[in-house]
Order: C-alpha cells, then sequence, then structure tokens
C-alpha cells in the first residue's frame, strides 16, 4: 500500500512540475502575482500549490532570504532540469545551482531613515540601490513582518495594504508569507511598496544595502 501511494505521489508531482510547475517559476520571475499566475495558467491548477511553488523559487532565487542579510547563512540555491530517458519521456531533477546561497559575513553601518534630510522615502530607496548595486537591486533587501501581521490580529494585514494600489495589494497578499521576519529583494516593486506604506505610517523596518555595508532603521 506504501509502495503505491508513493508512486502515486511521485507521478502527482511529475505531471504537475510538468503542466504547471516551470510555467509558474517563469512567470513569477517575470514579475506576474499569484493572482496573475493563476488566470495564465491553462492547467487548472489549486491557489494554494501555486503560491507555496513560487515561494520555495523565491526562496531557491534569493528573492526571499530567511535569515538575516550579510550574517554568513543561506539556503543552497536550487534549478529543475528537465532530462529524458532513452524512451524520450521527460522528467524533472532538482539540482543545486552553481551559485551560492551563501554570503560572506557583513558589518553592517547602522543609521536611521532622516525625512528631514534624507528626503522622500521613494526617492532615497531608488538612488541607493542604483548607486550601491550599479543597478541590480540583489544587493538590497528591506524586512518583510507581513506574515506576522496574520499572526497577531486578523485583518491587520489588510488594513496596511489599504495604502497600496491594486498591482501592490495583488503582490503581497498573493504571497504565502511565513509568520515571521524575512526579508525581500529590495527591487523596483518593493520600493515602490515601501515607500507607499511608509508614507501611510504602516510600515517600519530594515533595510540592507549589501555593497555598501548599510542598514537602515525606518521607523
Amino acid at each position: 500500500m506504501a509502495k503505491q501511494e508513493y508512486f502515486k505521489n511521485a507521478l502527482s508531482n511529475f505531471t504537475y512540475e510538468a503542466a504547471s510547475g516551470g510555467a509558474i517559476r517563469h512567470l513569477a520571475d517575470l514579475g506576474y502575482t499569484v493572482k496573475q499566475i493563476a488566470e495564465k495558467l491553462s492547467f487548472p491548477t489549486p491557489y494554494e500549490r501555486i503560491q507555496k511553488t513560487v515561494w520555495e523559487h523565491f526562496l531557491n532565487t534569493h528573492v526571499v532570504l530567511e535569515e538575516e542579510p550579510g550574517n554568513g547563512a543561506g539556503r543552497e540555491a536550487a534549478v529543475y532540469v528537465r532530462e529524458y530517458d532513452a524512451y524520450g519521456r521527460a522528467s524533472f531533477r532538482r539540482v543545486a545551482s552553481a551559485m551560492d546561497g551563501k554570503q560572506a559575513a557583513v558589518c553592517w553601518k547602522e543609521r536611521k531613515f532622516d525625512k528631514e534630510n534624507d528626503g522622500r522615502l521613494a526617492v532615497y530607496l531608488k538612488r541607493q540601490c542604483d548607486w550601491a548595486g550599479k543597478g541590480k537591486s540583489a544587493s538590497a533587501y528591506v524586512s518583510c513582518d507581513f506574515g506576522l501581521d496574520v499572526r497577531r490580529e486578523k485583518g491587520k494585514l489588510s488594513e496596511r495594504l489599504a495604502a497600496l494600489d491594486e498591482g501592490q495589494r495583488d503582490y503581497i497578499s498573493g504571497l504565502p508569507w511565513e509568520e515571521k521576519r524575512v526579508y525581500h529583494r529590495l527591487d523596483a516593486r518593493m520600493q515602490g511598496i515601501i515607500a507607499a506604506l511608509y508614507e501611510n505610517k504602516a510600515y517600519h523596518g530594515v533595510c540592507y544595502f549589501i555593497e555598501t555595508e548599510e542598514k537602515l532603521i525606518i521607523e
């Protein structure tokens, strides 16, 4: 019985991977929200499974970190390789990529964001990301407590997201945030989200600019 269940699960996972898994990760890389991905898929896929696939992909590609940036820890990146057997049948194999998930420890230079001297947060974040990362936002991260909002008080996350536009709300609400602080890559979309929340007194946290070793505390 256990053997039958094993093969049943293996077949289910293979079917899912072949029909939806790769498409979901590709669309997530293109910037689609979970809601948009669900609407785009031709193969019927449970919404929760799409969320899980996107979240795992973000963890594997370091869009999201579970540990504070620059602490020397990290998860090993992974990619999915399509292989064919002697009969031309395709299968997928998860392998570690050449990219190392670990980062060297950083000795952060802490400072608080000062609206009086630093100006608008949106402009400041863009300037810092463009300069520190030479146009590559992968060198900057921002702390996210959205999962903690859900645990602390039902409806609190929805109240915070009211400050965002529809696309920004769909992006945040579509991800299955863990019930702890995590760190999202400070790309252009997250810059806009954090700035909008801050302007509406709905965000406090920390930004990390790895290249310049600056830790910006936003209160």
